[in-house]
């Protein structure tokens, strides 16, 4: 007896208790046998799990339950015919009536063999359909009554059911053809059957197909229409093969090195898991513990979720997954909830401004006024503070001193220069090489969603075909919006309502209007000579001996050499220039160290050009009023307050030609012009004759010097140089002004008091005139600032004419006439 197993190669069967093996035997063939008989007192039942038997098909079984062992040996010690049904669930260890097939086949046992593993196998030949009425006993075994079907045969010379048979054997062919794993003697065995009947049955047993179609054809009556349904199967199952089959080839022709690059990665995968998992499995597994630990919003939650099962489904070799991964990793990173803890105490914070910033009384004043509200309000709706002023007098580091004080997170950003708008809000994760924008990298980098963040340089922020920066500032500096800032990369609002926001910047007049709304402007002005001396002393010198590795003892700068440092070799508002040269002295110094060349390490100030070289800077300082014409005036810098002189000259000439010289800004010009235009029509009323204008040329010159000449301060200093050129008269020694004027000669306030008082004290100046209006500015100057000054407050240029001119003339003095 021959035996072929898995003769269609059936994925999955299992030999479970009760299976029929598929198999061929060369077993002869018999007919029904019309004349089988039932036993009256119930036919023997075995149930099968997964196989439906066929009449004429002899087939093994391995039986395995108690029940069925005992039907089996004493059906065979009988010579009994029993009847096979299959149950409609395979899982069911002990069936019952309802979970029975109600069509089977009455078999006859075979053979009975008793294999070494102690598992017996029975081989049982169908003889003929019949139908289950009823069981009638349960014990030992399945006894039922059974009531046998006819079935229509089509006669021996019918030639449809010929071409049936042929069709049926061919398609089978075709199907094992496309089955790779069939061996060729099973399709031998196929071409070489003849017996249409045993054909059909054969392959209806053994076609890997569902139990219930198996079961429907053997319940069909009539042969030839079960030919025709096995047909409309093999189709079908043929068809899937073939595309099957197809795939498979346009897989093979298709593989890239990417696929192949795919299963290599699959094995890796394979040994990982083995070892204990794969790395994408790791970082998957890794997201999700973090996640579980934040305190998110649920929209972040949810959006989070999302994008770790997109991540899942992404190849990793794919270039989604690297993009995918950075997102998740921007996303679980930032600091959803987490707050750190404010320290809000109002002497410690005034403690630590004192010792890390000297002076600027005023400032600090209104930064513990700021932090008092905070702490009595308990949130950050309130406005951004803005800190302005000339570069380099601690407005950076004051954002420093206040995270320090509160004890928060410090981020600092620059937007210098930044005209693209995604730098704000980040780019679209369209594009390649998205990234967040730079607030919410700063959040990010803080660890904190309430750190102190200082926005240096608000003011040259630009803009371009890119986008405006600045309008993209708007929702992060606007307390009402910032507590759902929508970041393009992050695609989740963020609250960045609790951070405190820190601008800086250096010229008001440069930050655009909507942005300057949302802040409140707190004013940092220059140092004077003694504040800078101060931070010489405490804070830069002692820095910079620590950054260059020397010691206390090693060098010394008494007070007259840290004033001839500043007054010779800076010129600026700030201290940023003299840290530098401090740092210079101090390189020197290290040199002589190592030289051994250094006495008792005291440096004094004509020892200065030997570190620092030929003195830089010799200042602005007021120049005699022997002269007609020179005038002394004051000028705010972006690096500070200037004195600067306005110069004019008489020539004579017809026509009463205007020059104008030294650079002039347009708004100088116009002061100029102004200025002579009011001459003239007050001309008899400052003895001056009309004669004048005509017969005498004017050329009005500010020297060139390192001070931008232009801006609305010079009005009243060109009307005073003029009038005094025209009248040969003395300016009052050591005397400064600053102010415009109308047509009318009414005299109009200007801003950068404090850096223009600066300027003069700086330069030996001892009167001021300033408009009756800036009276309040100076109101609000330390009183350090205001001694050994006088001011003079006007509100007409007669005032200015008759405080600023003496009534003696120059010598050599001109006939002007």
């Amino acid at each position: 007896m021959n035996i072929y197993k898995n003769i269609f190669a059936q994925d999955g069967e299992e030999e479970n208790d009760e299976q029929m093996i598929p198999i061929f035997t060369e077993i002869e063939i018999k007919n029904d046998d019309e004349s089988v008989k039932v036993p009256t007192d119930g036919l023997p039942i075995l149930t099968l799990r997964n196989m439906v038997m066929f009449p004429t098909i002899a087939l093994p079984v391995t039986v395995g339950r108690s029940k069925s062992l005992r039907l089996i040996k004493e059906a065979n010690s009988k010579k009994k015919l029993i009847g096979v049904v299959c149950q409609m669930d395979e899982s069911i260890e002990e069936p019952e009536e309802k979970d029975l097939f109600r069509v089977g086949v009455i078999a006859e046992i075979l053979r009975v063999i008793e294999l070494p593993d102690k598992t017996t196998t029975v081989i049982l030949q169908g003889k003929r359909r019949f139908e289950l009425e009823e069981i009638t006993s349960t014990e030992p075994y399945f006894k039922g009554t059974v009531r046998l079907l006819d079935e229509i045969s089509p006669a021996d010379d019918d030639k449809e059911f010929e071409a049936l048979t042929a069709t049926v054997k061919e398609m089978t062919l075709k199907y094992m053809h496309l089955q790779n794993e069939i061996p060729r003697e099973a399709m031998m065995l196929i071409k070489n059957m003849v017996h249409p009947k045993f054909l059909i049955h054969f392959i209806c047993s053994n076609l890997p197909i569902s139990l219930e179609e198996k079961q429907a054809l053997l319940e069909m009556n009539d042969l030839k229409e079960r030919a025709y349904q096995l047909i409309r199967i093999l189709s079908r199952e043929t068809q899937l093969e073939e595309i099957k089959s197809d795939i498979q080839t346009k897989a093979r022709e298709d593989l890239s090195q990417q696929q192949k690059e795919y299963f290599l990665q699959q094995q890796i995968k394979t040994i990982q898991e083995e070892l204990g998992g794969t790395s994408n499995d790791n970082e998957i597994n890794e997201f999700r513990i973090k996640a579980a630990k934040k305190k998110w919003p649920e929209a972040a939650a949810e959006t989070f979720e999302k994008e770790l099962k997109k991540l899942e489904r992404t190849h990793p070799q794919s270039p989604d997954y690297s993009m995918q991964l950075n997102y998740l990793q921007t996303f679980i990173g930032l600091p959803w909830g987490e707050f750190t803890k404010d320290h809000f105490n109002i002497k410690s914070a005034q403690k630590l401004l004192d010792k890390e910033h000297f002076g600027m009384e005023k400032v600090k004043e209104r930064i513990l006024e700021h932090l008092a509200v905070l702490q009595l309000k308990g949130d950050m709706k309130s406005p951004i503070i803005c800190l302005y002023g000339p570069p380099g007098v601690g407005k950076t580091s004051l954002g420093k001193s206040i995270a320090a004080a509160l004890k928060r997170k410090y981020v600092r950003m620059s937007l210098g220069g930044l005209h693209d708008e995604a730098e704000i809000r980040g780019h679209r994760r369209t594009y390649i090489g998205a990234m967040p924008g730079r607030i919410i990298q700063g959040i990010q980098k803080a660890g904190s969603s309430n750190p102190v963040f200082v926005l240096d340089e608000v003011d040259k922020l630009g803009k371009d075909y890119k986008g405006d920066p600045s309008a993209a500032l708007l929702e992060v500096l606007d307390p009402e919006q910032n507590n759902a800032f929508h970041d393009n990369f992050l695609d989740v609002d963020y609250d960045l309502s609790k951070v405190l926001f820190i601008a800086t910047a250096n010229n008001i007049g440069d930050i655009p209007r909507p942005l300057l709304d949302r802040m409140e402007m707190i004013e940092i002005s220059g140092y004077i000579l003694e504040e800078k001396m101060e931070i010489a002393r405490k804070h830069l010198i002692p820095k910079e001996i620590a950054n260059h590795g020397l010691k206390k003892d090693q060098i010394k700068l008494p007070k007259p050499t840290i004033e001839a440092l500043i007054d010779g070799y800076t010129r600026e508002s700030g201290v940023r220039e003299l840290d530098k040269k401090i740092a210079k002295v101090m390189r020197k110094v290290a040199i002589k160290v190592l030289n051994s060349e250094i006495g008792d390490g005291t440096i004094y100030p004509a020892e200065l050009p030997d570190y620092l070289g030929m003195v830089e800077y010799t200042r602005d300082k007021y120049q005699t009023n022997e002269y007609a014409g020179v005038v002394t005036g004051l000028a705010w810098t972006a690096v500070g307050g200037e004195i600067l002189f306005v110069e004019s000259s008489l020539s004579k000439g017809k026509g009463g030609k205007l020059t104008l010289t030294g650079n002039l800004g347009d708004v100088m010009k116009e002061s100029a012009i102004l200025a002579l235009e009011y001459i003239k029509a007050h001309a008899d009323k400052l003895n001056i004759k009309e004669s004048a204008f005509e017969n005498w040329n004017v050329h009005v010159h500010v020297p060139e010097g390192a001070i931008p000449k232009d801006g609305p301060s010079a009005g009243i200093t060109m009307a005073t140089s003029l009038v005094s050129s025209f009248t040969q008269r003395k300016v009052k020694s050591n005397l400064a002004m600053t102010g415009e004027i109308t047509l009318r000669g009414l005299v109009l306030p200007v801003g950068g008091i404090k850096e223009k008082i600066l300027a003069a004290k700086r330069s030996g100046i001892k009167e001021i005139i300033l408009c009756k209006e800036n009276e309040k500015d100076i109101k609000d100057i330390n009183q350090i600032y205001l001694e050994g000054l006088t001011f003079h407050f006007v509100k007409d240029i007669k005032e200015v004419l008759k405080i600023a001119l003496l009534d003696e003339k120059v010598e050599d003095a001109l006939t002007i006439e």
